[in-house]
C-alpha cells in the first residue's frame, strides 16, 4: 500500500515539474510565466487542467488554414485595391505615423484619408441610426457581433433586417456562439432564419476542440457594414441597456461610430474573414466595392485583431499613444488588468506632466476582475494618474484620447483577454474634432463618476487590501 502511494507521489510530482518545464519553455511574459508556475505547484491537479483548457493560445489547424485561405483569397481578388488606397495615406505627425505603422503591423492595413465619422454615445439614437441605414440598404446588411439579445432592441433590429430580406437584401448575422448562446436558441432566431436572413454561430464550441483548441477564444467584435458604403463600429451589442443578462448592473454605457469612407473597406474585410472562418462561403467579391473618399473626410484606421494575427502590437499601439501623450490623456474601460509595460506607461505620462485620466466603473460584473484593477490602484494614484469609478451603471465604452488629437474606440478592453485571446477591432481616428467629441463624451462619464481620493484609498481595511492583493497574482491569467 505504501509502495502504491509512494508510486502515485511520485508520478504527480513529475507531472507537476513537466508541466512546470513546459510553461517555462513558452515565450511569454514573465509574470504569466511566475503565476502559472503558482497555480500549478499551488493547485496541482485544478492549475494542470486548466493549463491544459487555457495555458496555450492555440486556434486549431484548421481555422488557421481556413484564415490564410481567405486572406489569399482577398489579396489576389482585389489587386487593384492597394494601388488606389496608396493614394489615401495621409499626411500624419512623425507620432501619429508611428502609431499608424504599428496598427498597419497589426492588421496590415493603414490609416486612409477622406472618412466621415459621426460618434454616438446613446443607444437609443444609435439603434435608430442603424435600423435608418438597414431601411435604405439595397445591397446587403452585415451584422457582426459579440452579444446580440432578444429584447427589444434585438426585436427592432431584427424586423429591420426582415424588412430588408422583402427587398431583395441580402442579410448575415454573425455572432458569437458563447455570447450570443440564448439569441441562437431563440425564437427570434428562428423567424430571421425564416425570413431569409442567414444566421451563424461565430466560433462554434464543443467539448472535443480542448484536445485541439482552445474553447474561450472568442469573437468579441461589434462591426455593421451596409451596401459595402456605411460602417459601424464600437463597444456597443445588440441589446438594451437594462441588459437582460446581467440586470443589477444596467445600464450598460456604450459608445459607437458611424463611419463613411475608405475605411468601411476594412470592416467589410473583417467581416468576409469572419464569415467565412465559420461558413463555407466566401465573400470576396463583395471587396470590389470601393467607398468613395470624401472631400470633407479626415484619416482614420481600422485595426483586426485576434490570435492569428501580430496581436502583441495592439498593445504596443496603445502604450505608443499613451507615451506620445503631450498635454492630456484619457482612457475609459470597463476591465482593466493590465500588465507592466501598460502601468509603466500610464504612470510615465502622469510623472512627466500629462494631465493622465483613468475612468472604471464602480460596480463590475467580474468582481475578480474589479479587485485585480483596484490592486493596480495605489500606484496610479502615487504617480498622479486621476482614477474616477462610473456611478451610473456600467461604463462599458473603450475609449482613448490623446490631447484631443487621436481618439480611439475599440471593442478591446485593457487585459490580456482581449490583447492575446478575443478577435477585435479598433477605429483610431487622427482628427482633433473627431477626438474633441470623443473627449466631449468622455467629459459626461466623469460628471457621473467620482474621483478616489490618495489619503482615502490608503485606509482602505485590511481585509480589502489583502483581497485585491490576492487578486492581483492572478493578473496575468485574466
Amino acid at each position: 500500500m505504501h509502495l502504491w502511494l509512494l508510486t502515485l507521489f511520485v508520478l504527480e510530482l513529475l507531472l507537476r515539474l513537466s508541466f512546470v518545464g513546459v510553461v517555462l519553455l513558452r515565450r511569454r511574459p514573465s509574470s504569466q510565466t511566475l503565476a502559472w508556475i503558482l497555480l500549478i505547484v499551488g493547485l496541482p491537479l485544478v492549475g494542470t487542467l486548466l493549463y491544459l483548457m487555457m495555458g496555450e493560445i492555440k486556434m486549431g489547424a484548421r481555422r488557421i488554414r481556413r484564415h490564410r485561405e481567405i486572406v489569399n483569397r482577398i489579396q489576389s481578388s482585389a489587386p487593384f485595391v492597394a494601388a488606389d488606397r496608396s493614394a489615401l495615406r495621409p499626411e500624419l505627425s512623425p507620432t501619429f505615423q508611428q502609431i499608424a505603422t504599428l496598427g498597419e503591423a497589426v492588421s496590415e492595413v493603414d490609416a486612409l484619408g477622406g472618412n466621415t465619422l459621426k460618434l454616438l454615445g446613446d443607444a437609443d439614437l444609435w439603434i435608430d441610426s442603424l435600423i435608418a441605414d438597414i431601411d435604405e440598404a439595397q445591397f446587403h446588411c452585415h451584422l457582426l457581433f459579440y452579444i446580440y439579445l432578444s429584447d427589444h432592441t434585438g426585436s427592432r433590429v431584427g424586423e429591420a433586417l426582415k424588412r430588408a430580406v422583402r427587398r431583395g437584401v441580402a442579410c448575415r448575422v454573425l455572432v458569437d456562439a458563447v455570447g450570443s448562446k440564448p439569441f441562437l436558441r431563440s425564437a427570434l432566431r428562428r423567424e430571421l432564419e425564416q425570413a431569409g436572413v442567414k444566421v451563424v454561430p461565430a466560433m462554434h464550441v464543443n467539448p472535443l476542440q480542448m484536445l485541439f483548441s482552445r474553447i474561450d477564444l472568442r469573437n468579441h467584435r461589434k462591426i455593421v457594414v451596409i451596401d459595402g458604403a456605411i460602417g459601424y463600429t464600437g463597444s456597443y451589442n445588440i441589446a438594451d441597456p437594462a441588459f437582460a443578462l446581467k440586470p443589477r448592473f444596467a445600464p450598460w454605457v456604450d459608445c459607437m461610430v458611424r463611419v463613411q469612407g475608405p475605411v468601411v473597406w476594412d470592416l467589410q474585410m473583417l467581416f468576409v474573414e469572419d464569415w467565412f472562418l465559420d461558413t463555407d462561403e466566401s465573400l470576396e467579391d463583395l471587396l470590389n466595392i470601393q467607398p468613395l473618399a470624401l472631400a470633407d473626410g479626415v484619416p482614420a484606421q481600422v485595426i483586426g485583431s485576434g490570435p492569428n494575427s501580430f496581436n502583441e502590437g495592439l498593445r504596443q499601439l496603445l502604450i505608443a499613444a499613451m507615451y506620445s501623450a503631450r498635454e492630456e490623456l484619457i482612457l475609459t474601460t470597463p476591465y482593466f488588468v493590465p500588465d507592466e509595460a501598460m502601468l509603466s506607461a500610464l504612470s510615465a505620462a502622469a510623472r512627466r506632466g500629462v494631465e493622465t485620466t483613468l475612468v472604471l466603473p464602480a460596480r463590475n460584473d467580474s468582481p475578480l476582475v474589479a479587485a485585480a484593477s483596484r490592486s493596480h490602484y495605489q500606484y496610479l494614484l502615487d504617480s498622479g494618474v486621476r482614477v474616477h469609478e462610473y456611478r451610473k451603471g456600467l461604463l462599458h465604452a473603450k475609449t482613448i484620447t490623446v490631447d484631443r488629437k487621436l481618439g480611439i474606440v475599440s471593442t478591446a478592453n485593457l487585459d490580456r483577454r482581449s490583447f492575446e485571446l478575443n478577435f477585435e477591432v479598433s477605429l483610431a481616428v487622427f482628427n482633433d474634432d473627431f477626438a474633441s467629441q470623443l473627449r466631449f463624451l468622455q467629459s459626461s462619464y466623469l460628471s457621473d463618476s467620482l474621483q478616489l481620493a490618495v489619503s482615502v484609498w490608503r485606509a482602505r481595511s485590511i481585509p480589502r487590501r489583502l483581497w485585491h492583493s490576492a487578486a492581483s497574482l492572478l493578473s496575468p491569467l485574466l
